[in-house]
């Protein structure tokens, strides 16, 4: 089956409706970066080089590492969100209920806090989409074709290791 794919306009809808600037950067960072949601949730510090423009994903599928294009907007929407924990280590660190602990914190923000926000936005919006944080990256896979890049700069964008494996809607 295809995967469910967002237009442009329904991407910023969904970011657009996030009400905290944490959520905001988490679903513009894993949509800009046609991240998965474990490669999001584990974002260092460390993997940003803000002088190149890239961001290291570790940790991807396969234990693959690979290098993203990084935009202006996604790096400023970074900064903007870690002056508000400055955790030393990760980027969407967990903190307790109230986000007091974020710039102590040893672990990353759950995926049920990630999985639970996009659900109340996609129901407050009224979607009639089966949207995920995967939808996003489908989304931006798809965007970028539909923006002209070859699909094997894609393929590697996203971290496949096959053309086979790169599933969109537009090929």
């Amino acid at each position: 089956s295809l995967p469910v794919v967002m237009t442009i306009k329904e991407v910023h809808s969904i970011i657009n409706r996030c009400s905290t600037l944490r959520m905001k950067t988490f679903f513009w960072t894993t949509y800009s970066l046609g991240l998965r949601l474990e490669e999001a949730l584990n974002l260092q510090v460390g993997d940003i080089d803000s002088q190149r423009m890239m961001v290291h994903v570790h940790r991807g599928k396969g234990a693959k590492d690979r290098y993203v294009q990084l935009s202006t907007a996604t790096l400023h929407l970074l900064r903007q969100y870690w002056v508000t924990h400055r955790n030393k280590t990760f980027l969407f660190p967990s903190g307790g209920r109230k986000h007091e602990k974020m710039q102590t914190a040893s672990t990353v923000m759950s995926r049920s806090t990630v999985q639970n926000a996009i659900e109340k936005i996609v129901q407050s919006i009224g979607f009639h989409k089966q949207v995920s944080t995967h939808t996003l990256r489908h989304s931006c896979a798809t965007h970028l074709l539909e923006a002209r890049m070859p699909i094997r700069a894609i393929q590697q964008f996203l971290g496949h290791s096959s053309l086979q494996t790169l599933s969109l809607i537009h090929i």
